[in-house]
C-alpha cells in the first residue's frame, strides 16, 4: 500500500521528526510505501498532490492543528496523537491498512456516535472535549514560542549589555544605542505573545476567521493586564464565537461576503466587548494574584514548586504536561518572575544529560542504538532539547521515566533554592551569560545529571535485565 503521513508537534523541534522516522520504519517493515510530511519549527514542505492522489490512506499524527487539511478530503484517514505514532508505529500502520481496505476514515462512525451522544459540534472534532482543548492550546503555544524566544533573549541581552534601568528609560528613536535597540525590538516581540497565543488558539478552533477576533481579544488582554490567562480565555472565546457564526448559513451573494465582512466585524466586536465588560477584569485579578504569589516565592514554597515543575518537565519530555510547565514559566516571565523559567530550563536539560552520562558510564546496560543516542544527548541536553530522552523512555518507561522525574525535580528545586534567574525562555548552555547566579545554576544541573544517571543505572542493575540483554533475547 501507499500512505501519506503528516506529523506535527507544538514546537516542531524533535517530536515531529521522531514520529516520522518511526512511521517510515514501521511501514517499510510491513512492505508499504509512505511519504511523511513533517510540520516543524521551520514550517512544512507539503507532499506533492499527485502523491496524495495515489495514496491508499492518510495518517495524521499531530498534537497541533495541521494546515490545509482539505488536501486530504476523500481519502481514508487515521488520526492519532503524536506520541502514539512514536511509541506504537506498527499499530498505527495497521490501522491505516484497515482504513484503506474499508475505504473510509477509521474513526468516522465512532466519532459520529460520540458527537451525537455528547452533543459535540462536528466543527470541534470527535475526539472528546479534553483532547480538543489540549490541541487548541498547543496550537496557540506553537505559534507563540518564536515570539517568546526572540523577545526574551533580546530583552535579556539588552539588560546584560546596558543595565535593566538604563535601557528601559532610553527612547531609542531619539537616543540610539545598541542595548536600547535590543530592548525595543525584544519588548515588541515579547508583547505579541498574548495576542498571538489567543489568535492561534482561535485559529485551531475556527480556522482563519478566528485569527482576527483572537488577536484583538489578546491585545485587549494585554491592555487590561490579564496576561497569559487572559490570552487563553480570549482565544477560546474567539474560537467559540466564530464556530457559532459559521453555523449561520445565508444563501445568495450575501453569504459569500460573510467571511470578508461579518466574521471579522461581529467576531472582533463580540470578543472585544466580552473581554472588556465581562471576563477580562476577573482574569486580570487572578493574574495579579499569580504575579504576587510568584514574586513572593521563597523557602519551602519555592522548593515545592520546583519539585512539581521539574517532575512535569520530565514526565513526557516535550509533551502536553511538559508544555504546561513551560507555559507556567513563560507566564512567570511576563509577570517579571524569572526564577521559574530558570528552574524549568534546568529541569528540561537534565533528562538527556543524565542519560548521556549513564550510557557513558555503563554502556552495557543499553542497546547500541541507545548508546549512539546517548552521545547525541550531550548536545541535545546542553541545548535544552528534552526530547533526546524519549527513545530511552519509550524503550523502558517504568524504569527510566521515574528516574528522570526525580532528577529533574531535584534540579528545579535546587535552581529555585539557589535563586537562579533567567529572562531568556530558551537556549540552554548557550545563554549562560544571561542567567543570574549562574555558577550555582550549573551546579544544580550537574547534581541533577549525576542523580539521574545514578538512578537509571541503579534501577537497571538491581531490577535485572538490561536493554542490551532484552534486545539480544528478542532477536533470538
Amino acid at each position: 500500500m501507499k500512505f501519506v503521513g503528516v506529523t506535527a508537534c507544538p514546537t516542531g523541534i524533535a517530536h515531529s521528526a521522531m514520529a516520522a522516522e518511526a512511521l517510515e520504519t514501521a511501514a517499510k517493515e510491513k512492505g508499504h510505501d509512505i511519504e511523511v510530511e513533517i510540520h516543524g519549527a521551520s514550517g512544512a514542505e507539503f507532499v506533492d498532490r499527485q502523491v496524495i492522489r495515489e495514496a491508499d490512506a492518510i495518517i495524521i499524527a499531530a498534537d497541533a492543528t495541521v494546515a490545509e487539511r482539505n488536501r486530504f478530503e476523500g481519502k481514508p484517514q487515521v488520526e492519532v496523537r503524536l506520541r502514539e505514532a512514536m511509541d506504537k508505529p506498527g499499530e498505527v500502520i495497521e490501522r491505516a491498512e484497515r482504513a484503506a481496505e474499508q475505504g473510509e476514515s477509521e474513526e468516522s462512525a465512532e466519532a459520529q456516535a460520540q458527537e451525537e451522544d455528547e452533543g459535540v459540534p462536528t466543527d470541534m472534532g470527535g475526539s472528546g472535549w479534553g483532547a480538543e482543548v489540549r490541541r487548541w492550546l498547543m496550537t496557540g503555544v506553537s505559534y507563540m514560542i518564536p515570539f517568546v524566544v526572540a523577545g526574551g533573549i533580546l530583552i535579556a541581552l539588552a539588560f546584560a549589555l546596558g543595565g535593566a534601568v538604563e535601557v528601559t528609560e532610553v527612547n531609542v528613536y531619539e537616543d540610539f544605542t545598541i542595548p536600547a535597540m535590543l530592548f525595543t525590538i525584544g519588548a515588541t516581540a515579547f508583547g505579541m505573545l498574548v495576542p498571538i497565543l489567543a489568535g492561534f488558539i482561535a485559529y485551531a478552533m475556527a480556522d482563519r476567521p478566528g485569527i482576527a477576533p483572537g488577536v484583538v481579544g489578546g491585545l485587549i488582554a494585554n491592555e487590561i493586564e490579564a496576561g497569559f490567562l487572559g490570552g487563553i480565555a480570549a482565544g477560546l472565546l474567539a474560537g467559540a464565537v466564530l464556530i457559532l457564526l459559521k453555523k449561520i448559513k445565508i444563501p445568495g451573494g450575501f453569504g459569500r461576503i460573510m467571511p470578508i465582512l461579518i466574521y471579522p466585524l461581529v467576531g472582533c466586536f463580540v470578543v472585544g466587548a466580552l473581554m472588556i465588560v465581562v471576563i477580562g477584569q476577573p482574569i486580570a485579578t487572578v493574574t495579579a494574584g499569580l504575579e504576587d504569589w510568584l514574586g513572593g516565592l521563597e523557602g519551602a514554597n519555592a522548593i515545592l514548586l520546583g519539585l512539581i515543575l521539574g517532575g512535569m518537565m520530565a514526565f513526557d519530555m516535550g509533551g502536553p504536561v511538559n508544555k504546561t510547565a513551560y507555559a507556567f514559566a513563560i507566564a512567570g516571565l511576563e509577570a517579571g518572575a524569572f526564577a521559574p523559567m530558570a528552574a524549568v530550563m534546568a529541569a528540561g536539560m537534565t533528562p538527556p544529560l543524565g542519560l548521556a552520562l549513564a550510557t557513558a558510564i555503563r554502556g552495557k546496560l543499553f542497546t547500541p542504538a541507545e548508546q549512539r543516542a546517548g552521545q547525541a544527548n550531550w548536545v541535545m541536553g546542553s541545548s535544552f532539547i528534552t526530547e533526546g530522552a524519549i527513545p530511552f523512555a519509550a524503550a523502558d518507561p517504568l524504569r527510566v521515566i521515574p528516574s528522570l522525574m526525580i532528577g529533574s525535580a531535584l534540579t528545579a528545586s535546587l535552581s529555585l533554592a539557589f535563586n537562579a534567574t533567567l529572562q531568556a525562555p530558551h537556549g540552554g548552555i548557550f545563554v549562560i551569560g544571561l542567567i543570574g547566579n549562574w555558577p550555582l545554576y550549573l551546579l544544580a544541573i550537574a547534581i541533577g545529571t549525576v542523580v539521574t544517571a545514578a538512578l537509571v543505572i541503579g534501577v537497571k542493575e538491581f531490577t535485572g535485565g538490561s536493554d542490551q540483554e532484552k534486545a539480544t533475547s528478542e532477536a533470538a
